[in-house]
């Protein structure tokens, strides 16, 4: 019951993910291949991380 209102952290870390895929991709379309490396990096992270509750879960 309790459960309920409990909000899924891999949803939260997906959305997250998402955001910086598209940011990286659109820093990728202005040329901007250093920021486009540092938000790739940053999704991979996260990525793990997702990994990691699910394997938990």
């Amino acid at each position: 019951m309790f459960g309920l209102f409990k909000r899924d952290p891999i949803k939260k870390l997906r959305k997250i993910y998402d955001q910086k895929l598209e940011q990286a991709m659109l820093a990728q379309r202005k040329g901007d291949m250093r920021l486009f490396a540092d938000l790739t990096a940053e999704s991979e992270a996260l990525w793990q991380q997702i990994e990691q509750l699910q394997q938990q879960s």
